[in-house]
């Protein structure tokens, strides 16, 4: 029995120790943290707010529109008043209707939060090359630590920094104008750290998994050039799905960005939340975090070599 304690106390030993050798590469590096915060800060910035959608269907645009056409007779000042009132309406119930809340900024910033999982996840990858270039990865694989472990390691770390930056963006959404839904509660809060926290051990499993028997930097490089991009945009990030071409829907459908977006604008923006809805896809991310995880930790047991 001491036995068994003796070794599970060896394997959290192992995990925390190799968990916070990655922390620190992070977090004494000020320079790449800032870096990380900055990307989508310029996203929210130039995107968010260059995207207007709203003036699309504002009074003004659509009010010119009107001018252009010929009335007989032409139109009172109460009547281009009460025009004016619609389509200001018009645009609120077009938005609305679209994308579930009447601001598109607070909309798109959501999706920043699942784009910073997806670029923190991402580089999860690079970090097993570079321990195995830079003989780390011997020395690790020399220890009684096992090789899940020296895998989950990495996974916790980016799934850690993952969260906090999360956490940072959410806070920069709301100086930026981020509305919350009228259904907001602060403790719905807990929910979006625990639906990042279980989509980011998915991606940067998938991503070590991927690039585990790598031994040059471009490979992985590679393959988070051309899969990010396309998780980021076949997801209902910046658009719904429902607008989308059916194909593309298809896509987005079983990419887990998808519902990962979903609990998040379920709990923090939209007017009611369907906790039926955010159920279902918890559901899913989990599924996919266990799936991924285990298929990992399966090819780190028969790949994972010096």
């Amino acid at each position: 029995m001491s036995e068994t304690n003796d070794n599970s106390k060896s394997k959290l030993h192992g995990l925390w120790a190799l968990t916070n050798r990655e922390l620190k590469k992070w977090y004494k590096a000020p320079v790449i943290f800032i870096l990380s915060i900055i990307q989508p800060i310029i996203w929210m910035g130039l995107l968010g707010k260059a995207m207007n959608i709203g003036a699309i269907f504002s009074s003004g645009s659509l009010g010119e529109l009107m001018s252009k056409l010929v009335l007989t007779p032409p139109l009172t000042a109460t009547q281009s008043q009460q025009l004016g009132s619609f389509f200001n309406g018009l645009s609120a119930s077009i938005i609305q209707n679209a994308f579930k809340t009447t601001d598109y900024f607070s909309f798109m910033a959501v999706g920043m939060i699942a784009f910073t999982a997806l670029f923190t996840t991402a580089f999860s990858g690079m970090s097993v090359v570079w321990d195995r270039r830079l003989g780390f990865l011997n020395k690790a694989l020399s220890t009684p630590v096992s090789r899940a472990v020296i895998i989950f390691s990495k996974v916790l770390s980016a799934t850690l920094r993952s969260m906090f930056q999360a956490g940072i963006i959410i806070l920069i959404a709301i100086a930026f104008g981020l509305q919350f839904g009228a259904s907001f509660n602060p403790l719905y809060i807990f929910g979006v750290f625990a639906i990042m926290f279980l989509i980011c051990v998915g991606l940067s499993s998938m991503f070590i998994a991927i690039t585990i028997r790598s031994t040059r930097i471009e490979t992985p490089m590679a393959v988070m050039n051309l899969i990010t991009l396309p998780l980021m945009f076949a997801s209902n990030a910046f658009f719904p799905t429902n607008i989308m071409p059916s194909w593309l829907q298809t896509v987005a459908q079983v990419n887990p960005m998808t519902y990962t977006t979903d609990v998040v604008r379920q709990l923090l923006i939209y007017s009611t939340t369907d906790f039926t809805q955010v159920g279902m896809d918890f559901a899913y991310v989990g599924i996919f975090a266990v799936v991924v995880a285990t298929i990992g930790i399966v090819l780190s047991w028969r790949f994972l070599s010096k």
